[in-house]
C-alpha cells in the first residue's frame, strides 16, 4: 500500500468505523503533536532535564504537519456538512490544534537555537578571558 492510499484510508474512517474516525485520528496526532511540543518547549526553558529539545522540537513539527495532513484530507474527502455525523467538525478543530503543534516545535527549535549561540558566545568568552 502507498503511503498515499493509507493517508486516504485514515482520513475516511479505514475499512471499520463511521466517518469520525478520520477526523477523531486527526484531533489525536494533533493532540500529541501539542503535548510534544510543550514538553520540548519546557526541555530548553530548562524545566525539565530529560530528553533533547531540538528532537523533540522537530518531532513537534512534524506530527503537526501529519495530523493536519489528516485533518484536511478528511475534510476534502467527506460528504455532507456539520452535523451530519462525517466528523467534519473535529477535522475542522484538528486543523488549528496540529498547526499549534507544529508552531510550538517552530519555537522549540528556535529557542534551542538561540541557547546555543549563547552558550557558544559565554564559553568562547571564557577561553579568551582566561589567555
Amino acid at each position: 500500500m502507498r503511503a498515499a492510499d493509507a493517508l486516504t484510508a485514515a482520513a475516511e474512517g479505514g475499512v471499520i468505523g463511521d466517518g469520525r474516525t478520520g477526523a477523531n485520528l486527526a484531533l489525536g496526532v494533533g493532540l500529541i503533536g501539542v503535548l510534544i511540543g510543550w514538553l520540548a518547549l519546557a526541555r530548553v526553558a530548562s524545566r525539565i532535564s530529560t530528553g533533547n529539545a531540538r528532537t523533540g522540537g522537530v518531532a513537534a513539527v512534524a506530527v503537526g504537519l501529519v495530523g493536519t495532513a489528516l485533518a484536511v484530507l478528511h475534510l476534502a474527502t467527506s460528504s455532507g456538512g456539520p452535523g451530519t455525523g462525517n466528523g467534519m467538525v473535529g477535522a475542522v478543530v484538528a486543523i488549528p490544534l496540529s498547526l499549534i503543534a507544529a508552531a510550538l516545535g517552530l519555537r522549540t527549535l528556535t529557542r534551542s537555537r538561540h541557547a546555543q549561540r549563547t552558550a557558544d558566545r559565554v564559553e568562547h568568552e571564557r577561553e579568551l578571558g582566561s589567555a
